[in-house]
C-alpha cells in the first residue's frame, strides 16, 4: 500500500482540496463589486461565500479557507475586492471586515457542527450571527478611518438590506442540504 492510497491521505487531499475552491469562492465573491461613491466598503459577494464555507466545511476548515484566502491576498495575488492585493489591502479600511470573515467563517461552522442549523430559522439565525461577526471586526476597524459615526453610516446601514437577502439565499441553499436526524 502507497502513502497516497491511504484513506488518511485521501481525506487529507479532499480536505486540503476543498479549502482551495473555498477559498478560490471567496476571491471570486470579491470580484462582484458594487463601488459606493460614500464608503470606502464596495458591496461584494464575500459574505455570502464566507457564510457558505462557514456552513458546509465547519469551524476548522472554513476559518482555513479564509485564512487562505486572506494569505492570498497577503502575497499580492489580486484576490481581494477590485482584484487588490497586498499589505495596504488588509490595513486599508476594509481590513476589519476580512479579518471578521474568519471569525464569521469559524462561528457559522461551529454552530452548524453543533446542529444550530436544524430548521429554517434557526438557520438563519446562525448566519445573522455569522454576518455580525463581520461587522463586529470590521466596523471599529473602519472607524479608524472615518471616524466612529461614518463608520456606522458607511460600513453598516448601507449593506443590511443586501446582507439580509444573501443571508436568505445561503439559508435557501442550506435548506436543500438533507438534514441527518
Amino acid at each position: 500500500m502507497t502513502f497516497f492510497s491511504s484513506t488518511k491521505s485521501k481525506s487529507l487531499t479532499r480536505e486540503i482540496a476543498l479549502v482551495f475552491i473555498a477559498s478560490f469562492l471567496i476571491a471570486l465573491g470579491a470580484q462582484i463589486n458594487i463601488p459606493l461613491p460614500f464608503s470606502p466598503v464596495p458591496v461584494t459577494a464575500q459574505t455570502l461565500a464566507v457564510l457558505l464555507t462557514g456552513a458546509f466545511l465547519g469551524s476548522r476548515l472554513g476559518s482555513y479557507a479564509v485564512i487562505l484566502y486572506i494569505s492570498e491576498g497577503l502575497m499580492g495575488l489580486p484576490v481581494f475586492a477590485g482584484l487588490k492585493g497586498g499589505l495596504s489591502a488588509l490595513l486599508g479600511p476594509t481590513g476589519g471586515y476580512l479579518v471578521g470573515f474568519v471569525l464569521a467563517a469559524y462561528l457559522v461552522g461551529w454552530l452548524v457542527e453543533r446542529g444550530w442549523n436544524k430548521s429554517i430559522l434557526s438557520t438563519f439565525f446562525v448566519l445573522v450571527l455569522g454576518n455580525l461577526a463581520i461587522y463586529l471586526l470590521g466596523l471599529p476597524w473602519l472607524a479608524v478611518y472615518v471616524g466612529p459615526r461614518a463608520a456606522f453610516s458607511a460600513g453598516f446601514f448601507p449593506f443590511i438590506g443586501g446582507d439580509l437577502l444573501k443571508i436568505l439565499f445561503v439559508t435557501g441553499i442550506l435548506a436543500m442540504e438533507p438534514r441527518s436526524e
